[in-house]
């Protein structure tokens, strides 16, 4: 199968399975003398096996090691998968129980304690949180926190709107007037929160693709579309400068 096949059947954009090749994740078993990626049955088992792994919060980096490690199994690496998947339906039950609970509660059909109403919830640290803190220092991110709180929640809607809007045109041109419109809000939405120079910006779409834990974030709307945004703000800041 071709590249443009692969990415229909499954989903998975052009983009990032070229980026999968370039990195040696999954490299197709044939290329033509034109420079068509040939896909084989093969090929697709091992993306299969990738996009499992992602979707457990595996980094790539860890994925190429786990299948280019010598002691892989495919048949064990599923088993593990199952386990794991198994697990994350449990947490995810628990929420849907909550939330229907919850529901209930507001109808007055029952009445919730206040413990069984968190219950499922993962209150996990911010990851990033510490990290900025060693990097832009205690001022800069008490700034941001002091701005997420005097916006409220409109904050976490328009920057979901530009990431499901950034999404919708994550398979054109990452140079086409619709694509960088829609970065240019992006850029916008992210001089609210702080100030970010066209050099910063770019620097910022590097990470999005090189720290795994903005791509595993920023691809949940959309596979590929951390890859995407990356070269967006990259054309972006040429254009700008």
């Amino acid at each position: 199968m071709k590249v443009k096949e692969v990415s229909q059947l499954t989903g998975v954009s052009v983009r990032t399975l070229h980026h999968y090749d370039d990195i040696g994740l999954l490299t197709p078993d044939r290329t033509t003398q034109a420079g068509y990626r040939l896909y084989s049955d093969d090929n697709l088992a091992t993306l299969q096996q990738i996009l499992f792994f992602r979707e457990l919060g595996f980094s790539l980096k860890k994925i190429k090691e786990l299948l280019t490690s010598p002691a892989f199994s495919r048949q064990e690496a599923f088993e593990m998968q199952r386990k794991m998947l198994l697990e994350k339906r449990k947490q995810l039950d628990s929420m849907i129980n909550t939330i229907e609970k919850t529901i209930q509660h507001g109808r007055g059909e029952l009445v919730m304690t206040n413990e069984e109403k968190f219950k499922g919830f993962d209150f996990g640290e911010n990851p990033y949180e510490q990290e900025a803190r060693e990097r832009w220092g205690d001022n800069a991110v008490d700034e941001s926190n002091k701005k997420a709180i005097q916006f409220g929640p409109e904050l976490g809607e328009e920057m979901n709107r530009i990431y499901f809007s950034l999404a919708g045109v994550r398979h054109m041109e990452p140079s086409s007037d619709e694509a960088q419109a829609r970065i240019g809000e992006w850029f916008t939405f992210l001089n609210k929160m702080g100030s970010y120079s066209l050099e910063a910006f770019a620097g910022l779409g590097e990470m999005y693709v090189a720290d795994e834990r903005f791509t595993k974030n920023i691809d949940q709307f959309g596979e590929g579309l951390a890859l995407f945004m990356r070269d967006a703000m990259a054309v972006y800041v040429k254009k700008g400068k």
